[in-house]
């Protein structure tokens, strides 16, 4: 039975596969193939060699079976697929590996995994960021009461919270595209880099086996590449999902029972939400992305800690990197797929957006007065100072800032009761936000078009 819950629990069966032990053990494979196909070309061993080591890896006849038992043997898991490689190949099987080191083999095979991960993740984010502006341009005549310190504070349309969400996302795209190629490069560079066991063709190897994996080369690497586009790569996942945790988070706070202007999909017939109590519908996919961004994060720990090794090299990275990496994709992409559902059939309640502004009063507008008085030349600190007090006086006896405002001699000088009465509407005090919002919508979309092809 599994013990670890990305086992069972998180992560899709497509990124799953990725990191399965029999996909990096066919990668691995792979990685021999070409080098093999390089060292015959370049006169290093015999074509025909080349070819029956090629033949038994596309054939696919290593069977990972067999790769667990020779390790059990040499404790040493490159040397177990290159026995496994060699016993299937035959008298060529001596040319298996040749001049190469473990690391040549696993990193190369880390940066095919890593190429697959990463384009899953893309079009995970590609296909959320577009779900986010489908439901924020429906959103935008949808008024809502905008908070700082979690207390009222302005109206904005609720399509505006979504077109910075949208913003988000798009930056998350360039972070992804940007980190890629700096972390999806192999190597082949013998045992501690110097290629000296490739008899001078060390750089035309290398070259030529990037060429057939379809990978860019390390410019320079020692026994592995470095680690710090590793780390790199790790901490943008976290950062990433912790602008999941945002969305989610605010989510979760807007579908709290005493605001309730949002729910998340909750299915009616049969879902429970408490093993007690009955009536509950908890936010609990939202919670899950929350949750799961917290583990992401102590991963970028490790990924930096991976960073120090001890001269050429040493094997404190391995065991950190075997958990490390399939963990966050599988963490990163289990919140973008729930996310996503939630933001495509996230409950929008226009009646508890409307109660709630009517709730807050008329207060919200403070400012506008504030900022009007200070254009017919009250002078901006003194009407700050002046709307301050009539609204602490307006809390203070439970009064609207209307009746307040209604009652000060130095604002009706300024301003009209009429126009008072106008200027406290917090349908007309949207400023930019909605224009704001479709050129957000508008250039996000464009970005995405340009990079889903």
């Amino acid at each position: 039975m599994p013990v670890h819950p990305i086992e069972y629990r998180y992560g899709s069966r497509e990124m799953r596969e990725i990191f399965e032990v029999s996909t990096k053990y066919k990668l691995m494979a792979k990685v021999e193939a070409a080098l093999a196909k390089a060292e015959a070309q370049v006169g290093l061993i015999p074509k025909e060699a080349a070819e029956r080591i090629a033949e038994v890896v596309e054939n696919d006849k290593i069977r990972p079976e067999r790769i667990f038992e020779l390790e059990r043997i040499t404790q040493h898991e490159t040397m177990a697929l290159v026995l496994a490689i060699a016993e299937q190949a035959g008298p060529y099987g001596e040319y298996v590996h040749f001049g190469a080191t473990s690391n040549d083999i696993l990193d190369t095979a880390l940066a095919l995994q890593l190429k697959q991960a990463i384009s899953l993740i893309r079009y995970r984010l590609i296909s959320l960021t577009r779900a986010i502006i489908e439901r924020g341009r429906d959103a935008l005549d949808l008024i809502c009461l905008g908070r700082t310190h979690g207390i009222a504070a302005l109206p904005m349309p609720f399509g505006f919270k979504l077109a910075v969400w949208a913003s988000i996302m798009k930056q998350n795209l360039e972070r992804l595209i940007s980190v890629e190629s700096r972390v999806v490069r192999g190597k082949i560079s013998g045992a501690i880099g110097t290629m000296a066991s490739f008899y001078g063709k060390g750089r035309e190897i290398q070259s030529l086996v990037m060429k057939e994996l379809g990978l860019k080369e390390a410019e320079i690497s020692t026994q592995i590449v470095p680690r710090d586009s590793l780390a790199e790569l790790i901490s943008m996942l976290a950062l990433i999902s912790s602008t999941l945790e945002l969305i989610a988070n605010e989510i979760r706070n807007l579908q709290r029972s005493e605001i309730a202007e949002v729910e998340e999909p909750f299915k009616v017939r049969k879902q429970v939400g408490s093993s007690t109590m009955p009536h509950k519908r908890n936010p609990i996919r939202s919670e899950k992305v929350c949750g799961l961004a917290r583990i992401m994060r102590g991963l970028s720990v490790a990924a930096f800690e991976n960073i120090v090794l001890e001269h050429e090299r040493d094997l404190t990275n391995s065991s950190v990197e075997r958990i490390m990496i399939p963990e966050a994709f599988l963490i990163i992409d289990e919140q973008l797929r729930t996310l996503e559902y939630v933001i495509r059939n996230l409950v929008l309640k226009e009646e508890a957006m409307k109660r709630n502004l009517e709730r807050a009063g008329d207060l919200i507008m403070a400012e506008r007065i504030m900022l009007e008085l200070a254009r017919r030349q009250m002078g901006r600190q003194r009407a700050h100072e002046l709307i301050r007090k009539l609204s602490m006086r307006a809390i203070e006896e439970n009064k609207s800032l209307l009746d307040v405002l209604l009652q000060e001699e130095a604002v009706l000088k300024k301003i009209s009761k009429e126009e008072i009465s106008s200027l406290i509407n917090p349908a007309t005090y949207l400023g930019e936000s909605k224009e704001i919002a479709e050129e957000v919508f508008n250039s996000t979309e464009e970005f995405l078009d340009s990079i889903a092809t």
